[in-house]
């Protein structure tokens, strides 16, 4: 049975970054065709930093899906669903970081792209208005770029330390296991103990009854004696 998050079940969760990674993957075709369109160079590239943004922002969702899912499944009863589940969540995982990787080195080539025009601009002395223009442009995409870096960033620094939680609470748990397991061994060792205790403590009442039977008999016999010899 699939664990239970604030967002749904495992599977739920997983279905929804199976999806994401679809639009993901599907929105950076579009970005890179556009990248390599001339008409798109020309005209159509200022709507590039809006579908740059919009792929980052679903690559942190999925990343975030990801943190949840390894919560979820290490609360799996059966090992073998444990290791399956971990094996999902990692491909998922890594198909996150590809696609991350291929966003940044768009916008690697991009922000080489743009300061190439900066700098021929600024050669070529274009101080009018389209020149401006395309500046601005490229100052707000160079400026949303950075930001969504940043968010990428963050929410990495936060899988990291949410990994390293987890990693905590299941040796915390194995510590509890194994406390669990010392103490029942102490306390059986202390049933067989008090058991010992009784049989030894029923022993030395025989012994005494014992000894009083042979001391009575051994008076009778004497007496007995003491009589005949009289």
């Amino acid at each position: 049975m699939d664990g239970a998050g604030g967002g749904g079940t495992l599977s739920e969760i997983y279905q929804s970054a199976k999806r994401l990674l679809l639009r993901t993957r599907d929105a950076l075709e579009r970005l890179e065709r556009l990248e390599c369109s001339a008409t798109a160079a020309a005209t159509g590239g200022l709507d590039s930093p809006e579908l740059s943004t919009s792929i980052r922002r679903d690559i942190v969702q999925i990343q975030s899906l990801c943190i949840e899912m390894d919560r979820l499944w290490r609360f799996l009863g059966a090992k073998s669903q444990r290791d399956l589940w971990r094996r999902k969540v990692e491909q998922v995982a890594e198909e996150a970081e590809s696609l991350k990787v291929s966003l940044d080195k768009y916008s690697s080539r991009n922000q080489q792209r743009k300061m190439e025009a900066k700098e021929k601009a600024e050669l070529l002395g274009r101080a009018d208005g389209d020149s401006a223009h395309v500046l601005r442009i490229f100052d707000e995409e160079a400026q949303a770029m950075q930001s969504a870096r940043n968010s990428s960033r963050m929410l990495e620094e936060s899988y990291a330390t949410g990994v390293a939680i987890l990693s905590k609470y299941s040796e915390q748990r194995e510590r509890l296991k194994k406390a669990q397991r010392r103490a029942l061994d102490i306390l059986n060792t202390v049933g067989l103990s008090n058991s010992v205790l009784k049989l030894v403590e029923r022993r030395h009442r025989v012994d005494k009854w014992i000894k009083y039977a042979g001391m009575i008999l051994t008076v009778i016999i004497l007496y007995a004696f003491w009589r005949w010899t009289r």
